[in-house]
């Protein structure tokens, strides 16, 4: 398992958490999705051979939030 954290724009609220998380923890091997909605970031684990960090990006992406750097 390798952990990361990632700086997601576009959270404001409670509904934002729950999404975020939603669309990150519902992908195969993704665990311990916490969002920190005041820092703006989203902090995971997960197994690289069952889900690239490319598709987590995008599943948070398609839920309407912007990866920044």
């Amino acid at each position: 398992m390798e952990k990361k954290v990632l700086k997601v724009d576009g959270m404001s609220c409670e509904h934002c958490v729950k999404a975020v998380t939603k669309a990150a923890g519902e992908l195969p091997g993704v665990k311990d999705v916490s969002v920190d909605l005041k820092g703006g970031t989203v902090s995971f684990s997960y197994d690289p051979v069952q889900t690239a960090l490319k598709e987590i990006e995008a599943a948070i992406t398609d839920a309407g939030y912007e990866i920044s750097a």
